[in-house]
């Protein structure tokens, strides 16, 4: 039996059967539910805060012992406190991903090592086993630790980060081949890494020796180890302080809290079932051909459903383990649906179930390859989870505040590895490049993305300082910034994302680059409401670029035009070389944009403009903004632009057949930006904008289409799809027939698209 399988294959084990079947040896502690209906409100709040404080020290502790980068600039961990059975009480507010799988492996180690070897104060345990849990692929590694009470088992508390290299056949442990989990590091089930308080020296040395980095996976296993006595020492005083029973009940009052207000919140949401489709480029290198995953959502009363059913079979190097499809349901539900509740995520994820068939890209099995889930599959899975969420919250006029488009699409990744030579003894060395964290952030229906934002799943994640960059490793920054044109258009625009430029500098020997990304041919940050996709993924090695030359003439390359050399546009998985003298251009992914952008206010898009968000150029081809010699927005030019952008589209689009030409007046309930469904007139749906009537049977929507070169979504559209996937990919686009307002805006496989803010399109 594979570790995790005979568990997890559809959803965790209930915490009360789990109770039921461990050892009469492992004493637990547990209150009653007439203890946490006593507490009083003013001690409740009082030891929910302290138990807050503790999980910050934790975090605290690890960034401040780590030498990873990672950690600590980028902040690509997290931590928590668990109850007795492992649910998670209290969680960091930093890679909110990991939270998805922490608790399986919790509970697949009360459940699988309670016998043999034992669960004993004193120990920890590691493991980087995504089948098991705890991270999404082999590189998140957790350390965790029970706590015991006066010989009781009372919480845990864990620490996870994410590792530069853990071996395999590659370096960063990321082979990007149409390989199985043998080639990536290998998985290790929970293995006690710390016994009666002393950290152990033979399963250290086994777990150090994999890496090529061995002194930062070193460093990065003690901060681990570090943060959780600081936890089990802050805990404990708390359990002195207020007794066992008055912290317990808190800690599970904290997630009941969690779990009502949630609840409370679903059930202001319309039932009803929306679905999302989304898309990998590639699933390793050398592959053309495009892998689908769809979600299903659905909401009754105040639970959700995510189905991931009709999600592709699994396939190369982009696979999702479940802990992995947890993990990426938590990068979108936790900032849209629980921003204003505490994440006491054991009860927040009382609140949905998942169906995910084995086998697929949403829960593969042993040995796939699971090393790129996070940033392949999963962050899909978030960006469809943010989707269907946002079409569902749209139609409250209480959670609209809560509609985001997706965000940054995913994380370009680059690892850089060679020969420092700045020293008198030549050191190895491995960078992954972390700009990808300053993504573009999604539209909303009352504002505008931010532009470098940030990842959806890292609330407080943050890009190394260029300095630090160059003090680590042999290379130079030479620009880092924002990329104009790259924020999704819409009536609110997406957040516009960074691009970086790196050369090699105090090395003359070739680094190997490995490259992963995914949203090159098709959009990973889709739109809203007819807001386009967020720039497209774009990588560039400039093989030859003359830098060291342009240096010694005094001139700093500041972009890719006019640079010597061979731009070679790098596929979504490659591995390269970088030679000194040569470029490495990486340019993640902007933020969706909200509504048409044709409905954008025209000063708005000036403002952009000057901000060098949005170049001329977009704004004529994309909002229809023109401006007079000046500089000032043309008013009557625009105007004109602007129909002629509709008479465009009413003359390229396909018009729907079966929907009689009758508008209707009057008030009706909100569904999104445009689209209002009339109970007066039962039920039908119609443009918010013109009054026309778009559906008779409350099931379909009839609407006018059109696909066209995906190029036409704006300047930043650097490369064509087909040097990435044979598959046709166009944009595609929905309109009113009437006013020819956009709908729905996307890129993607041709007629990938079948419905609309929950309604299936009429053909």
């Amino acid at each position: 039996m594979i570790p995790g399988s005979e568990i997890f294959a559809s959803r965790p084990i209930d915490p009360e059967v789990l109770r039921r079947s461990l050892p009469p040896k492992l004493k637990v502690h547990s209150v009653t539910q007439e203890q946490i209906d006593a507490l009083d409100p003013l001690t409740y709040e009082v030891v929910r805060h302290r138990l807050w404080s503790v999980t910050d020290e934790m975090g605290e502790t690890l960034k401040r012992m780590s030498g990873s980068p990672i950690v600590t600039d980028a902040n690509d961990f997290d931590f928590t406190i668990n109850d007795e059975m492992g649910q998670q009480v209290q969680v960091g507010l930093y890679n909110t991903m990991l939270v998805g799988a922490i608790d399986l492996a919790l509970t697949w180690t009360l459940q699988n090592r309670a016998e043999n070897p034992g669960i004993e104060e004193g120990d920890m345990f590691l493991t980087n086993d995504p089948w098991v849990g705890g991270g999404l692929h082999q590189n998140d590694v957790l350390v965790y630790q029970p706590v015991f009470y006066n010989g009781e088992l009372f919480a845990w508390t864990s620490a996870i980060c994410h590792q530069p290299d853990l071996g395999g056949s590659v370096i960063g442990s990321h082979p990007i081949g149409n390989v199985d989990v043998f080639s990536e590091s290998l998985p290790t089930p929970p293995v006690k890494i710390v016994r009666n308080g002393e950290l152990q020296r033979d399963v250290m040395d086994v777990w150090i020796r994999r890496s090529r980095v061995p002194m930062i996976i070193g460093l990065d296993l003690r901060a681990k180890v570090g943060a959780n006595n600081i936890g089990r020492k802050r805990l404990l005083a708390v359990i002195e302080q207020y007794g066992p029973d008055v912290v317990k009940a808190v800690m599970k009052r904290m997630m009941n809290d969690a779990e009502q207000r949630l609840r409370e919140k679903l059930r202001q949401a319309p039932d009803g079932t929306w679905t999302a489709t989304g898309y990998q480029d590639q699933a390793y290198e050398g592959d053309r051909v495009s892998h689908r995953v769809q979600l299903s959502m659905t909401k009754t009363g105040d639970s959700l459903l995510f189905d991931f059913t009709g999600t592709d079979q699994q396939a190369g190097v982009i696979n999702c383990t479940y802990g992995g499809c947890r993990g990426g349901i938590m990068l979108a539900f936790l900032p849209m649906l629980a921003g204003d509740i505490p994440w006491s995520v054991g009860g927040l994820m009382r609140c949905f179930d998942i169906i995910a068939p084995e086998g697929t890209l949403a829960n593969a099995t042993f040995p796939a390859a699971v090393n790129r889930a996070p940033l392949g599959t999963g962050w899909t899975i978030g960006n469809l989870v943010s989707q269907t969420l946002s079409q569902m919250l749209d139609r409250s006029v209480e959670l609209r505040k809560n509609v985001q488009a997706s965000c940054c699409g995913t994380y370009n990744f680059a690892c850089i590895a060679g020969i420092d030579e700045r020293h008198e003894q030549p050191t190895p060395f491995i960078n992954v490049v972390m700009e990808s964290v300053a993504g573009g952030y999604g539209a909303r229906t009352a504002q505008d993305g931010i532009s470098t934002g940030g990842l959806f799943c890292i609330p407080m994640g943050r890009v190394p300082d260029a300095e630090i960059t160059e003090l680590l490793y042999p290379l130079l920054v030479l620009w880092r910034r924002e990329e104009v044109d790259t924020g999704g258009a819409g009536r609110q625009r997406g957040g516009a994302s960074s691009a970086i430029a790196l050369t090699p500098h105090g090395t003359s020997i070739p680094a190997s680059v490995g490259l992963a990304s995914s949203g090159k041919a098709t959009a990973q940050s889709p739109g809203l409401a007819g807001g386009y996709p967020g720039g497209l993924g774009y990588d560039v090695i400039v093989h030859g670029a003359g830098v060291t030359d342009s240096f010694k003439a005094g001139r700093m390359p500041t972009s890719l035009e006019g640079l010597p050399g061979t731009a070679e546009a790098t596929q979504c998985f490659a591995e390269t070389m970088l030679e000194p003298g040569d470029l490495l251009y990486l340019n993640c992914q902007g933020g969706g944009g909200y509504g048409d952008p044709l409905l954008r206010e025209p000063q708005a898009v000036a403002e952009d403009v000057e901000d060098g968000l949005v170049s001329i150029e977009g704004a004529r081809l994309l909002y229809g903004v023109l401006f007079d010699p000046a500089g000032a927005v043309d008013a009557v030019g625009t105007s004109r632009r602007r129909d002629t952008i509709r008479a465009e589209r009413r003359s390229a689009s396909v018009a729907p057949a079966g929907l009689p030409d009758v508008r209707h007046q009057g008030h009706g309930h909100l569904l999104d930006d445009n689209l209002l469904i009339k109970s007066e007139d039962g039920g039908i749906v119609t443009c918010r904008h013109c009054g026309q009537q778009l559906s008779d049977d409350q099931q379909h929507l009839h609407l006018a289409s059109l696909s066209i070169d995906s190029r036409a979504a704006g300047p930043s559209m650097r490369a064509t799809p087909d040097q990435f996937i044979d598959e046709p990919v166009t944009l595609q686009q929905y309109f009113c027939p009437s006013c020819l307002t956009a709908v729905h805006t996307g890129i993607a496989p041709e007629n990938a698209f079948t419905s609309v803010s929950g309604f299936a399109l009429a053909h």
